[in-house]
């Protein structure tokens, strides 16, 4: 007897493992709080794994394959991983383990440990979902003096044959259109609203509240709207390449406060479960274009794409080649405390209101809002990354920390040193300004650069790139704002950094 161990992220229906029945097979899912309580989720994350993973058992059974599940208040569960493996072990009399590889060191951990505790045999599986080996990064990076994922990225669409007219040459004749991806949305075009599947989650809600489960944010329990099986992930993509991909490029980088999703996907969580797979979905995007050539640009394909292939398999490579000590690092040496308006959205700047307010209400902002509106405010407040990375990886539907931390450590806080980005991602008001349309009803002025009613994020800019300069010398990226810094009047700095000091002091306030 063979018992089969799978994740909450890894429901994936194509995976070999399903292929064939077997009696002898015993497949193994379990709602634990292990899992909801090693960071405080958002409400509807935990709703979303929880939903999902009862579909993809049922879906199981549905198929012939044996199958036990302990939701989150079985009596035989013991909340715990190892625990619960071990009983079923024991009751089935189990001559064989195996698992499909964790996306998080964590569990990765744990579950090597325990494989070595086994007196049965125990064997790991690839998850059949990524488009690399955990290893693959390190492979292409060995011996190279500086990271750069556009180099990643073109060895990938060469090595898989996307978007390539021959062995070396990008189709259009070009690697990236990036510079095609950055327009203000203005209202027009009109952006289709996807109608599609409400679910009531009613029962999984009050379950979580009975067992006493800590989450943040809101939930509408009877029109949850998040894909929770493969059905509603391939609805999600067709309605992507129908109705949004012919615009997606050139407002990826937008932001409004009345509309939370523009021409976004809204794929991540059903990729990052595994329901969908990175390949299906390039090669379902890419088919779609080439049969509406005439309409679709390939820049708005070409973005969606270099999200995907590029900066996805990027950071998982450099989660596996960095960590655990990647989850410690703190090259700025930041220690201030997360505000309380990123549990509320209750501050008087509309940009960070919006992007933390949607947040909280639809574990969803994209990657821009998360990016330089509330990373931006965080690192420029100076925060300690051990507190936003919780934030992150509690608040959004996709976080799952494979992903998460490269991105908010890296990116986002720079806490790495620059591993994932050659300069910190800081702006003043102006970048949210160019981007959005958040400032034109913001009680600051973004316009204004010092005094009691200017855009904080203007005497903020300016403070950290004063305080960090010396992070910055040599770093040629920065040379121009440095030159900048050095140039400002005196007193205007002054004034800069004593409006600075007040902010951080007391952010709750502005």
């Amino acid at each position: 007897m063979t018992l089969r161990l799978i994740l909450g992220d890894q429901l994936n229906l194509n995976h070999s493992w399903f292929q064939e029945k077997n009696e002898d097979v015993i497949y193994f899912m379990a709602e634990m709080r292990q899992e909801t309580d090693y960071v405080r989720h958002h409400i509807q994350k935990v709703v979303g794994f929880f939903v999902s993973m009862r579909n993809f058992s049922e879906e199981l059974k549905e198929k012939g394959h044996r199958i036990i599940y302990y939701s989150l208040d079985d009596s035989r569960n013991t909340q715990n991983l190892e625990d619960n493996i071990s009983t079923l072990i024991k009751e089935y009399e189990i001559d064989r383990f195996e698992y499909q590889l964790p996306d998080e060191y964590r569990l990765d951990k744990q579950l090597k440990q325990y494989c070595k505790s086994l007196d049965i045999s125990a064997e790991s599986f690839d998850t059949e979902h990524f488009f690399t080996t955990r290893d693959e990064w390190q492979e292409f990076y060995d011996g190279k003096k500086q990271f750069v994922m556009e180099y990643f990225y073109r060895n990938m669409r060469k090595k898989h044959g996307i978007l390539m007219t021959s062995e070396k040459t990008p189709e259009g004749d070009k690697w990236n259109y990036d510079d095609s991806n950055q327009k203000k949305w203005k209202g027009d075009p009109e952006i289709p609203h996807e109608r599609g599947f409400r679910k009531d989650v009613t029962e999984i809600v009050e379950l979580l509240k009975k067992s006493g489960v800590e989450t943040i944010g809101s939930i509408d329990a009877e029109q949850f709207s998040w894909p929770t099986s493969r059905a509603d992930s391939l609805s999600v993509l067709n309605h992507f390449c129908k109705e949004l991909l012919v615009h997606f490029g050139d407002y990826q980088d937008a932001m409004d406060p009345n509309e939370k999703f523009l021409f976004h996907s809204r794929i991540s969580f059903a990729l990052n479960a595994k329901m969908l797979s990175p390949k299906e979905v390039i090669d379902k995007v890419i088919d779609f274009w080439r049969e509406h050539k005439k309409e679709i640009d390939i820049s708005q394909v070409e973005g969606f794409v270099r999200q995907i292939l590029g900066w996805r398999e990027y950071m998982r490579g450099l989660y596996w080649a960095y960590m655990p000590g990647y989850a410690e690092k703190n090259e700025l040496n930041n220690k201030n405390k997360l505000p309380d308006f990123f549990w509320t959205g209750d501050t008087k700047m509309n940009c960070v209101k919006h992007a933390i307010g949607q947040s909280l209400e639809d574990a969803y902002a994209h990657h821009i809002q998360r990016l330089m509106v509330i990373g931006n405010f965080a690192l420029l407040i100076q925060c300690d990354p051990d507190q936003v990375d919780e934030w992150y990886l509690g608040v959004y539907i996709d976080a799952i920390e494979w992903v998460e931390i490269t991105n908010t450590r890296g990116m986002s806080q720079w806490a790495d040193g620059g591993l994932v980005a050659t300069k910190p991602y800081v702006s003043s008001g102006s970048y949210i300004n160019k981007m959005s349309n958040y400032c034109g009803n913001c009680h600051y002025k973004v316009s204004k650069k010092t005094g009691e009613d200017a855009c904080p994020f203007n005497s903020l800019y300016w403070n950290f790139l004063d305080d960090k300069k010396k992070h910055f010398e040599n770093n040629q990226r920065m040379s121009m704002m440095l030159s900048m810094l050095k140039k400002m009047n005196a007193e205007t700095l002054s004034d800069h950094k004593e409006r600075a000091a007040k902010i951080i002091e007391n952010p709750d306030a502005f």
